[in-house]
């Protein structure tokens, strides 16, 4: 269903996109508090019933964090939005936190670990959530950020590669030989947020090694686009396939344009704190290349994953494509000047009006068909809580603030 209230002239309205984002925290407050066990029910359907009662994903902690700290940032005034953050970070700090080995666990039923892996990508989007958590004024918060960052440091950082490994045991004593981008990307986003939020320069120098190890160091060795999956040396894996069903969303198959779009992005908004020519260069070039091979010219949006050939592997269309290309299109726009960055940007965000926001129940849906059509009436399927359509509305807001003071 297409919200008519919702106009192609809003999505350039700093004051829409706030609206917007208070839309979606509204969906899910109160009703994903969790008062019994603490933090956040993780699933629901489509219009709010809770899916289940126990289980606790790290990232669905992690993002909840973020976003209710994203509300606390727009408005100082939203108690209620604070109150929510700090709420999900002692959950975070008393049960996800290892407390004898160190690092978060990744899954939790209830209150207990029932996966203890240590993924470092889970271990990023803590530091992300507790730098934003920070920007919002708690605080304490930053003691997880030094934490985090000097776990990542120890137990992680290749130096040789200024890469981050993926994956250890519970314990640390072992490291998984397999090696990815996406948890360098996610780590390289709260790295910058961790800047923004302290002003300590031990992260921009952290993200910006991140960015230019993924963006110029191993896309070169993919023919320019953001290859995902890399052997314990950092070799290209062409033949890497992920049998874990719980883990296709962190090693999915093929070249993801949302996530060379993702890294464009992530260029700009260091960019912003450590200008560089080259930056705004690769970003465009990502940006660019990527939207030239995956949009769907039949039915709109962007596939999702495309084979070395270039032909489609999953012409689905997943939520937080279509949002980071939003984010990416926005920062572009700001940056370069350009009117048709601003022109896709009302594109795709048309396209989510009609297609992934649901305007009955709130919020987005996570996964639709190559035609636009829901697949069930779980609103997430993997761990999402539209972390991205904000963090994308958030990005619009900043690029369009930053116009306004030229």
């Amino acid at each position: 269903m297409v919200n008519e209230s919702m106009h192609s002239s809003d999505f350039q309205n700093i004051h829409w996109l706030q609206d917007h984002i208070y839309q979606i925290l509204k969906y899910y407050y109160p009703r994903c508090m969790d008062y019994e066990n603490g933090g956040y029910f993780n699933y629901f359907l489509d219009d709010g019933t809770i899916g289940d009662l126990e289980n606790k994903h790290l990232i669905e902690t992690s993002k909840f964090i973020y976003i209710f700290s994203i509300g606390a940032i727009l408005d100082p005034k939203s108690s209620w939005c604070t109150k929510a953050a700090e709420h999900g970070l002692k959950f975070l700090q008393e049960f996800h936190l290892d407390k004898k080995n160190g690092g978060y666990f990744w899954k939790l039923k209830a209150q207990n670990p029932c996966d203890s892996t240590k993924y470092a990508y889970g271990q990023g989007f803590v530091l992300l959530a507790a730098s934003k958590a920070y920007e919002a004024g708690i605080l304490w918060a930053k003691d997880i950020i030094e934490y985090v960052y000097e776990l990542l440091e120890e137990k992680f950082w290749e130096e040789q590669y200024e890469l981050y490994a993926d994956e250890a045991s519970d314990d640390f004593s072992k490291l998984s030989k397999y090696r990815g981008q996406s948890s360098n990307m996610q780590i390289c986003e709260a790295m910058i947020a961790a800047y923004e939020a302290t002003s300590d320069k031990k992260f921009l120098k952290k993200s910006f090694e991140l960015c230019r190890a993924v963006t110029s160091k191993l896309t070169p060795k993919s023919g320019g686009l953001i290859w995902e999956h890399y052997d314990e040396n950092w070799n290209i894996n062409w033949d890497y396939k992920e049998l874990d069903e719980n883990k296709i969303f962190l090693h999915p198959e093929g070249f993801i344009p949302g996530h060379s779009i993702q890294w464009s992005k992530l260029l700009l908004m260091l960019k912003r704190n450590f200008p560089q020519e080259w930056m705004g260069q690769k970003a465009e070039y990502l940006y660019n290349t990527s939207m030239s091979k995956a949009v769907d010219n039949e039915y709109g949006g962007l596939f999702y994953s495309l084979a070395r050939n270039n032909s489609v592997i999953d012409s689905d269309k997943y939520y937080y494509v279509m949002a980071e290309t939003l984010g990416a299109s926005a920062l572009l726009a700001a940056d370069s000047k350009e009117a048709y960055y601003w022109n896709v940007y009302t594109y795709i965000f048309t396209y989510c009006q009609t297609f992934f926001i649901d305007s009955t129940h709130g919020c987005w849906y996570e996964k639709l068909s190559r035609k636009n059509e829901k697949y069930k009436d779980l609103k997430n399927i993997t761990p999402t809580r539209d972390y991205h359509p904000i963090a994308a509305c958030y990005e619009a807001i900043k690029a369009l603030r930053s116009i306004e003071e030229e």
